[in-house]
């Protein structure tokens, strides 16, 4: 019995052994292969993150190279000591006024 479709083009198509052969790889290097498009959207997608982490450091990179430049002046050194480290002179007192809101609450 002769099969009714090996007339057809779409089953010349189907039937052709380079195709199978094309769609076994293709969908190897997808789905299978250790360098899938899925690990590389993986990866892709890691190395974005580790770049914004890169621009987020230099940017305090250079905030932190300001600072240390500001704090080569005398005056610097001494109001950041007083900001930070709440340090005074022997005549002076210190008042910390604290604003609700202000500070993070200690029961989180």
């Amino acid at each position: 019995m002769k099969n009714p479709y090996k007339d057809k083009a779409w089953f010349k198509f189907i039937s052709n052994k380079y195709i199978w052969v094309l769609l076994f790889f293709g969908a190897w290097m997808i789905f299978l292969d250790n360098y899938s498009y899925f690990d590389h959207r993986l990866l892709d997608n890691q190395i974005e993150e580790l770049e914004d982490n890169k621009t987020y450091y230099q940017d305090e990179i250079k905030k932190d190279e300001q600072q240390i430049k500001q704090l080569k002046n005398p005056e610097q050194i001494e109001k950041y000591a007083r900001e930070k480290y709440y340090m005074k002179k022997d005549s002076e007192d210190i008042y910390i006024i604290e604003f609700e809101g202000d500070t993070l609450s200690q029961n989180k």
